[in-house]
């Protein structure tokens, strides 16, 4: 479990380190940019989440069977998916540059800086996208501290190359898409490596092909945290389109609010990063077990995994709504006019994150055990079901505020939903 919290807050990394330099060269401006372009690592996740964790469920429930050559199959099949999507995904990016940029809510102010970013960055969405699913499958295959060291090592080149681009080079906006780069680059390279000596099984040459029943399995097995971080893609282009538009409204006008949700997404990511990897720490241990049949096995890792994550969650919730200012400030300075909405919005939108761990929880569980439907419903009754309709209702009475307060609110709903079902399986 520990591996892959790590693995996963080193992945989160790379945008939390750019926007950290941005802000503290760049600027408001550079953090909105970085904002405008987190979707396209919230889509390069949820393709990387989809294939790895499909396939690593799908791989340890193989394997739980003795079914040693459809694990290898699920295994090359995965690999295959991966960087066809991100092939597809960075040539969208780059045909259709200008109006990707302003669909995902740039203003005039921010364009060329977000434009700049993207347009470097989708150079390694292949990668980006090998690098974090692969590190996934190589933890199934039990060997999580190569995983770790792979992204690991990339992260810190990131790291370096920031500090030295940005710095030293005065490359600005370039300078951090150029340090993601390589940095997703060499994880990518290094994570291909491991598998060419996989250590479970042997995967010979035929079982790189392009299935479409494996591929429909690892797709369906892995479709709730598809889905789940999909609808972040979705709800964050809607959620920037309307900051951008109430914002102009407000006192605080367009750029701060761009800025602010920027730098506290990323805040989120780390939450994100950490719950994320307690699921998936957990989930080769439930997958192995409910393929074997072990049900109390199941129940009890659940049960622990939950625990963790609602008692690191409970922690975040105090940090926020006691130093949210200090925690905005490490991603540069701002007017006194920015630290004010940045406090209001860190400590509304975190509102509920003390217990938000249960749909996260609910939906990896139910994969792990290949209930693929139940996973894709708990990620659509946040992202899908609840959170869109009030991003577009509660502005319209409440302005500015309205986009706040729908966070919370969305996060109640679904987390009592989450916890109906998982009650449900369990008693």
């Amino acid at each position: 479990m520990i591996p892959a919290i790590i693995a996963n807050l080193v992945t989160a990394v790379y945008n939390i380190v750019d926007q950290i330099f941005i802000g503290n060269s760049v600027g408001l401006l550079g953090n909105a940019a970085t904002n405008i372009a987190f979707p396209i690592a919230m889509i390069c996740t949820a393709v990387a989440l989809m294939t790895g964790v499909g396939a690593a469920t799908g791989f340890n429930l193989a394997a739980g069977k003795g079914e040693t050559v459809a694990a290898g199959k699920i295994v090359g099949s995965a690999i295959v998916l991966m960087l066809a999507a991100g092939i597809i995904i960075a040539a969208a990016v780059l045909l259709f540059l200008t109006p990707v940029v302003y669909a995902f809510g740039a203003t005039e102010t921010v364009f060329p800086y977000a434009k700049t970013y993207m347009f470097i960055t989708a150079w390694s969405v292949p990668m980006a996208i090998f690098g974090t699913g692969g590190s996934i499958i190589i933890r199934s295959d039990g060997s999580p501290n190569f995983a770790l060291g792979s992204v690991l090592s990339g992260a810190l080149i990131n790291v370096v190359l920031d500090a030295y681009f940005i710095f030293v080079l005065r490359m600005g906006m370039a300078g951090a898409a150029w340090a993601t780069v390589i940095g997703q680059t060499c994880t990518g390279i290094l994570v291909g490596l491991y598998f060419t000596r996989f250590k479970t099984i042997r995967l010979r040459r035929g079982f790189f092909a392009w299935d479409p029943s494996l591929t429909g399995r690892i797709c369906a097995l892995g479709m709730g945290p598809f889905v789940n971080n999909t609808s972040m893609f979705i709800v964050q282009i809607m959620l920037n389109n309307a900051l951008n538009r109430y914002g102009a409204a407000s006192v605080y006008g367009s750029d701060i609010p761009l800025a602010c949700v920027g730098v506290i997404s990323k805040l989120n990511a780390i939450v994100g990063a950490v719950v994320a990897g307690i699921a998936q720490g957990v989930q080769p241990v439930i997958s192995y077990n409910y393929g074997a049949k072990k049900y109390k096995r199941v129940t009890e890792a659940s049960i622990i995994a939950i625990t963790v994550m609602l008692a690191f969650s409970g922690a975040v919730f105090l940090c926020c709504q006691l130093f949210p200012r200090q925690l905005v400030s490490i991603f540069g300075s701002g007017s006194e006019l920015y630290y004010r909405f940045s406090e209001m919005y860190l400590r509304i939108f975190m509102f509920l994150i003390g217990v938000n761990g249960i749909q996260v929880a609910g939906g990896s569980i139910f994969t792990a055990m290949g209930k693929a439907k139940l996973s894709v419903f708990i990620s659509l009754t946040r992202q899908i079901l609840f959170l869109p309709p009030l991003i577009c209702l509660l502005p319209m009475f409440f302005g500015l505020n309205g986009i706040l307060y729908a966070g919370p609110i969305a996060d109640g709903m679904c987390v009592l939903a989450a916890f109906f079902l998982l009650l449900r399986e369990w008693v």
